[in-house]
C-alpha cells in the first residue's frame, strides 16, 4: 500500500486501517540512538508507505551539511503534530531510493507505538541547573547563573545582581547543561523570552523557551520527569 501527497490530501493517512499522524511535509528531528555525541538531524517526510517513511536526506543541525546515515542505523525520531503535541518513536534506516529526489527510507512502527507528549505535561520542577545567558544584540554582558525551577517550556533563573541588563519582553539566548540520572550530560541552546522579572528572596527572571527542537523538548521533559521521581522518593522517605 502506497501513499503520496498528490493522491491523498486527507487529515491523516490510512495505513492498513490505521490513521497515521505523520503527514507529507512534516519536519522530523532525528537523533542517533546509540552515540556518545549529540548528533541531531532535520529532514521532512516526502512519502509514506505501510511501515515506512521516506524522507529527504537529513541535514546535520550543527554543521548544516547533508548527513550520511548507514543502513541499520538506530534512531530516535520526533515531530510536532497538528494538536501541538510532541510525538516520538524509535526507527531504523532501511535503505535509500530515488523518486524525484534521493530519499532515505525509515521504519515506522505505527501510531500505537508513538510516545505522545502534550503541552500540559510541561510541568515545572524545582531544580538547580547551570545556565549561561547571552544577548542577541549585545544588549548586556553574558553571565552564568542557575535555575530555581525548569520545565520543557521555560524556567526561572536567579539573577546574580539587579543590573544584569536583561528586561521584561527581551529575547535572549540561553545555554543549559542537564545532568541526567544516567550520568549523561545534555547541552541545549535556544532563544528565550523574558516573561517577567520578580523578587522571591532573590531577584529572578521567568523565561519562556522559544524555537526548541523536538529532540531538545523531549530531553527537557525527560529531565523534568526524573526530577519529579526524585522528589516523590524524597517525600516518601521523609514521611
Amino acid at each position: 500500500m502506497y501513499f503520496s501527497y498528490t493522491k491523498w490530501k486527507t487529515e491523516m493517512f490510512l495505513v492498513r486501517g490505521i490513521y497515521t499522524l505523520i503527514k507529507i511535509g512534516v519536519p522530523l528531528t532525528l537523533e542517533l540512538k546509540y552515540s556518545e555525541h549529540m548528533e541531531k538531524y532535520k529532514c521532512k517526510v516526502a512519502e509514506i508507505e505501510d511501515g515506512k517513511v521516506y524522507v529527504d536526506y537529513p541535514i546535520d543541525m550543527s554543521t548544516n551539511r547533508t548527513a550520511f546515515l548507514l543502513d541499520g542505523t538506530q534512531l530516535k525520531v520526533s515531530f510536532v503534530g497538528e494538536d501541538e503535541a510532541v510525538y516520538a518513536f524509535e526507527s531504523e534506516v532501511l535503505g535509500r531510493t530515488k523518486r524525484n529526489i534521493p530519499l532515505l527510507i525509515l521504519s515506522y512502527p505505527g501510531d500505537n507505538q508513538l510516545l505522545r507528549i502534550q503541552r500540559r505535561q510541561f510541568v515545572r520542577v524545582d531544580a538547580i541547573v547551570d545556565v549561561a545567558i547571552h544577548p542577541l544584540q549585545d544588549e548586556f554582558v553574558p553571565f552564568t547563573t542557575v535555575t530555581s525551577d525548569i520545565s520543557a517550556g521555560g524556567a526561572a533563573i536567579v539573577l546574580p545582581h539587579r543590573e544584569t541588563g536583561i528586561k521584561q519582553g527581551m529575547t535572549i539566548e540561553i545555554w543549559i547543561v542537564l545532568h541526567m540520572r544516567s550520568g549523561d550530560y545534555h547541552y541545549l541552546r535556544f532563544p528565550a523570552r523574558v516573561v517577567r522579572i520578580f523578587e522571591e528572596n532573590v531577584v529572578k527572571a521567568s523565561l519562556q523557551f522559544l524555537e526548541v527542537s523536538d529532540v531538545d523538548r523531549l530531553t527537557l521533559i525527560r529531565y523534568s520527569f526524573e526530577k519529579q521521581l526524585e522528589l516523590r522518593k524524597k517525600e516518601q522517605l521523609d514521611a
